[in-house]
């Protein structure tokens, strides 16, 4: 048998980042063949995270990547059992890894995300060998993809990596995405999505069925008031253009400045730039919803 010498140990472990004592381990059961060792390693990470599979993955992250020209983008999020966890910085980065594998593969599901190529495996075998890592069960809860064809896109991540969101902005100006005015603009705006929580970017967007129950809802108010019917139909409509003016991305009041709205914080970065900048959509995600 191999002598496993104490530096052959401490290589195996900067490799796997795996406990010393069980680099020793397998080790001893490669006979000293380092790579057989790392084999070792991994078939011991995916027995352990078996073992995991049933806790809680109560906490965890949100990974957003984005592409150099931001015309491509996605956002994972990847839950686990403790905040200490999902606040590691392997943790995040792993989410931020995961994020791009979505952009780039365009997974139609769960399953077949993880049968996408990710390090020398699949996402699934990496997700086994995070387990083994860091000791905690881990999960991929959801995944989206968007895209730019003609814009950009914009985002913002809260500090505590649990909401972050992808906005679609489109303008016909190429040059446009690379604009200093722009890019504070969109990054403004996907903070807006966080802050304000809206239900759609534009009008027209909100669904059929949210628009129908808050009009009975306003008709039902109305009715109470005993006025004539054409009077409290008057008061409804006038209730649901409230709502769409607290709820609706492009005409809610700007959070950085009360005496704008998103629509005409648009039309003045749009004349800044000389383009013709639209809100098309967003996509977010409040950690756990």
């Amino acid at each position: 048998m191999a002598k496993i010498s104490a530096a052959l140990v401490k290589q195996l472990r900067e490799m796997t980042d795996s406990p010393m004592m069980e680099c020793k381990k397998a080790l001893v059961e490669a006979d000293g063949d380092i790579d057989k060792a790392v084999d070792v390693l991994r078939k011991m990470g995916l027995a352990k995270a078996v073992k995991r599979a049933g806790r809680e993955t109560n906490e965890g992250t949100i990974g957003v990547w984005v592409s150099d020209d931001t015309k491509l983008g996605a956002m994972v999020e990847l839950t686990c059992e403790t905040d200490f966890v999902g606040t590691n910085a392997k943790f995040k980065a792993f989410a931020l890894d995961l994020a791009k594998v979505v952009a780039e593969n365009d997974p139609a599901d769960l399953d077949a995300f993880k049968a996408c190529p990710m390090g020398q495996g699949t996402v699934e075998s990496e997700l086994t060998e995070i387990i083994h890592v860091i000791g905690e069960n881990m999960k991929i809860n959801r995944f989206v993809r968007v895209t730019a064809d003609n814009g950009a896109l914009g985002t913002y991540t809260h500090h505590d990596g649990k909401h972050a969101d992808i906005v679609t902005f489109s303008f016909s100006k190429p040059e446009t995405a690379s604009a200093d005015a722009f890019k504070t603009y969109a990054h403004d705006v996907a903070m807006q999505v966080i802050a304000s929580n809206p239900v759609s970017a534009v009008r027209e967007d909100v669904p059929a069925d949210v628009v129908e129950h808050e009009k009975g809802i306003y008709k039902a108010q109305a009715a109470e008031s005993g006025k004539p019917e054409a009077i409290q139909e008057k008061i409804a409509m006038g209730k649901l253009e409230k709502f769409y003016k607290e709820n609706v991305l492009t005409e809610q009041v700007f959070v950085k400045d009360s005496d704008k709205t998103i629509d005409s914080l648009t039309k003045e970065v749009s004349k800044e730039v000389g383009d013709d900048i639209k809100v098309v959509t967003f996509a977010r995600f409040n950690f756990g919803e």
